[in-house]
């Protein structure tokens, strides 16, 4: 049983105050959402900048169902025996990304251990079924690491994504009793097959987990190290008492410490502050690195 921390029932901190969710654009966002049958990552993880991202028409849509196979202990996504695959849902994703006209669109899903391929020809399915559509649209993918299975990766990545994000969450000695069936090194071979492909890269950490500094430190030289393009870094906020407790809250001076650091040992593109979260702004980092541009380079 994990016991939660003092933080738990502490007030939070003010630079941790996110906006409610209002306004005509959230509406119809959600509407969006809602008559298509959508699962989001916006709604099932308990993201705090569903109101910001919303009311900009913007939503990090979730498939393969909203039940997931594993049990991480910082994640609020439900966990359990999944449903059968909706064979309908790569339309209904591409369908509805064109209708919220969005520039950049980020699709993750949660982990299907039950499925033989992790899920792999939806992924393909619904990233063709959108770049079918929807062909002005630069295409972020989150997928899980597919236990390693590298023809299921590279099945995903043969229907050509723009970036291949995949979160490494934590610090190393962290991920068994955070991430339970995931690993380090497996998640940094998800990112360095995808860069060895020529993909832009992505990965995302939480701070105030109970990582120590120089675990941090070492996490992000080995990120680095990965050629990682881009990396996000972002406050954990415990879904539940039956979750991984709040270690400590994280000031935004600190954040930015972070961000120097990642950046100067070779980051490309850092965002880092408390309400960060792996797809905040996507749409905003997709400009640095001429994703349109990138479509004409023979696949690898």
């Amino acid at each position: 049983m994990l016991r939660p921390s003092m933080l738990e029932s502490a007030r939070k901190p003010d630079w941790l105050r996110a906006k409610l969710p209002s306004g005509p654009d959230f509406l119809e966002t959600k509407k969006n959402v809602d008559q298509h049958k959508l699962h989001t990552v916006c709604q099932s993880a308990q993201c705090p900048n569903m109101g910001e991202c919303w009311s900009r028409g913007s939503a990090t849509v979730m498939i393969l169902g909203n039940v997931c196979t594993r049990s991480c202990t910082f994640c609020a996504v439900l966990s359990g025996r999944p449903s059968e695959l909706d064979l309908g849902e790569p339309a209904r994703v591409a369908e509805s990304i064109a209708l919220m006209n969005l520039k950049h669109v980020v699709i993750t899903s949660v982990a299907r251990d039950d499925l033989k391929d992790g899920g792999a020809s939806v992924w393909a399915a619904t990233i063709r079924a959108t770049r079918h559509r929807c062909p002005n649209t630069t295409i972020e993918v989150l997928p899980a690491d597919f236990r390693g299975e590298q023809v299921h990766l590279d099945t995903l990545l043969d229907a050509r994504p723009d970036i291949l994000n995949h979160n490494l969450e934590t610090v190393e000695r962290l991920q068994r009793p955070i991430r339970k069936t995931a690993r380090y090194d497996r998640s940094f071979w998800v990112l360095k097959h995808a860069k060895s492909r020529d993909f832009i890269t992505k990965t995302g950490i939480m701070l105030g987990i109970g990582e120590q500094k120089d675990e941090v430190a070492q996490l992000i030289r080995d990120i680095a190290a990965a050629q990682v393009d881009i990396l996000t870094i972002g406050q954990y906020l415990s879904p539940s008492k039956e979750h991984a407790p709040i270690d400590r809250w994280v000031t935004p001076e600190e954040f930015a410490e972070w961000k120097a650091f990642a950046l100067e040992v070779g980051v490309k593109h850092v965002e880092s502050g408390p309400l960060v979260r792996s797809s905040y702004r996507a749409d905003e980092q997709v400009a640095k690195f001429s994703l349109m541009d990138r479509r004409q380079r023979p696949a690898r």
